[in-house]
């Protein structure tokens, strides 16, 4: 079952904390930062991540629930950006193995897993660059991975251009920093799971980062499960199951067979 989740704050904000949960065995080489998602919006927080948490821990994995500031709460640009990145970095800090750290996130959280995996890249002075720890791994289940096209197509309505306080040639510097899709070729392997029957961010988003990722010589993958946007979030469902069995190749650096 493991232990009952600590609480951790990495900054003064009420919203920046996460939550750590260590299996039973207790100390475990293998950390996963649980990232939700909600279109980046206040009204959705970290009790999106708890089942998943909770299905990992039982597994063996340290996980690291984290919450950030959401637009309407605190949130939008940077504020957003580095909050994950403040709470990935922390994890050098606590009492777990952070040479190898797998991210994954649903929707929102996807961008935000994979936006932090490409953070060394990103340029002196700019929102979560020069990382204190690497995320070696990322699973994006339906993430929102072309920001540009996910504002002009108005994927969650404004929530692309209500993150980044404008739309893409209003401040394209901050797309260019924050768009996932601009950040191949990444080192981590990057697993994208999502449902073609996903109303809620749309099939392409995953297979275009990917296509954009593997010809750029990146290691990336779609796969394609069954059900909607949210049953990926649910730890019984196989679009979950996948992303499971998944880890331990994640987390030696490659991607399942």
């Amino acid at each position: 079952m493991g232990s009952e989740p600590q609480r951790i704050a990495y900054g003064s904000d009420a919203a920046q904390f996460g939550e750590l949960s260590r299996p039973d065995s207790g100390a475990s080489a293998r950390t996963v930062v649980i990232i939700h998602g909600g279109f980046w919006r206040g009204r959705y927080d970290l009790d999106l991540g708890r089942p998943l948490a909770v299905d990992l821990v039982a597994g063996g994995y340290t996980c690291w629930n984290i919450e950030y500031r959401r637009v309407g709460s605190g949130g939008g640009w940077p504020a957003t950006l580095t909050d994950v990145a403040a709470a990935v970095d922390l994890l050098g800090a606590l009492d777990v193995d952070s040479s190898r750290v797998v991210a994954i996130g649903h929707s929102a959280g996807g961008h935000l897993a994979t936006w932090a995996a490409g953070r060394a890249g990103l340029p002196a002075g700019a929102p979560g660059s020069s990382p204190r720890v690497a995320v070696t791994g990322v699973v994006s289940q339906a993430g929102v991975l072309d920001l540009v096209v996910a504002a002009q197509t108005g994927v969650g309505d404004t929530a692309v251009p209500d993150l980044l306080g404008g739309r893409p040639d209003e401040v394209p510097d901050r797309y260019r920093l924050a768009d996932p899709i601009g950040q191949v070729p990444l080192v981590a392997p990057v697993m994208c799971v999502h449902a073609r029957a996903d109303d809620v961010v749309p099939y392409a988003q995953s297979s275009a980062y990917v296509a954009a990722a593997t010809a750029a010589g990146a290691v990336a993958e779609v796969i394609e499960v069954p059900g909607d946007h949210f049953t990926l979030i649910e730890a019984t469902h196989p679009g979950w199951t996948v992303v499971r069995d998944a880890l331990p190749a994640l987390f030696a650096g490659h991607l399942s067979d």
